[in-house]
């Protein structure tokens, strides 16, 4: 996993200068107005390589435009998934992209999936960042994300269960090797991913084992809301793409 944060110019010498190259994303950055969250699932070990690279590469041998503020993949513990996460300064301008988009990426980007196989690629949803779970102190360097989701019935169930969520574990991040977590709702309402931040996949699992497991007061509040199915979680390292510095 890289952990240094050296700044490169764009190396497709698109507008908006330097990026930070394989570094965890500034998830609260004040001037992101649109996130976009996909998973890939790459069968294995050499697919996700395959899929981490092609993806990534594709993105860094792109003009981009001011706009675009970073895309950053990760590798799944589990040594076939990968998880996407992208930030725009709008809705608008990642759509404005899309549909002038003429360098070839979409074309570099579905020959780096196709290569490996069925790997369920259905776009990226959009999201937007709700609320964020944050450190009392000042936070420790994030070694791993934990995506943990839920497939909700709109609006109205996604804010219940993050407000109830904040209610019952107050505003703070808790739990050793616990830094951040981000929750964001989907454009339509019917997803909310947690983007949560921690030191090492161990710790979240050592939180996992003391504080939900065996149908804990979480999982009793999650389960007694309507509209509300979770989706479980997965553990993401090393991150592989571009953040605007």
């Amino acid at each position: 996993m890289t952990t240094s944060h050296d700044v490169r110019k764009n190396p497709a010498g698109g507008a908006g200068g330097g990026f930070l190259v394989d570094v965890f994303p500034q998830v609260r950055r004040p001037d992101a107005g649109t996130v976009l969250i996909s998973e890939w699932d790459a069968g294995g070990p050499e697919g996700q390589r395959a899929v981490l690279e092609g993806v990534a590469r594709a993105w860094e041998e792109t003009p981009l435009p001011a706009d675009f503020l970073s895309r950053v993949l990760f590798a799944g513990t589990d040594g076939r998934s990968v998880l996407n996460y992208a930030q725009w300064t709008s809705e608008a301008a990642h759509r404005e992209f899309v549909r002038s988009e003429d360098t070839g990426l979409s074309e570099r980007i579905a020959a780096a999936l196709d290569a490996v196989g069925d790997v369920g690629n259905e776009g990226p949803a959009r999201y937007r960042l709700y609320r964020s779970m944050l450190p009392e102190e000042e936070p420790e360097a994030p070694g791993c994300v934990v995506r943990v989701a839920f497939r909700t019935t709109g609006h109205d169930a996604a804010r219940e269960l993050v407000d109830g969520l904040f209610g019952l574990l107050g505003e703070r991040q808790q739990g050793s090797g616990a830094i951040a977590s981000h929750f964001h709702i989907s454009e339509d309402g019917t997803r909310i991913v947690n983007y949560s931040e921690w030191t090492t996949p161990e710790a979240h699992q050592r939180v996992v084992d003391a504080r939900l497991g065996g149908g804990g007061e979480v999982m009793r509040f999650i389960n007694g809301l309507p509209g509300v199915e979770p989706l479980g979680f997965r553990r993401y390292v090393a991150p592989r793409g571009l953040v605007r510095a």
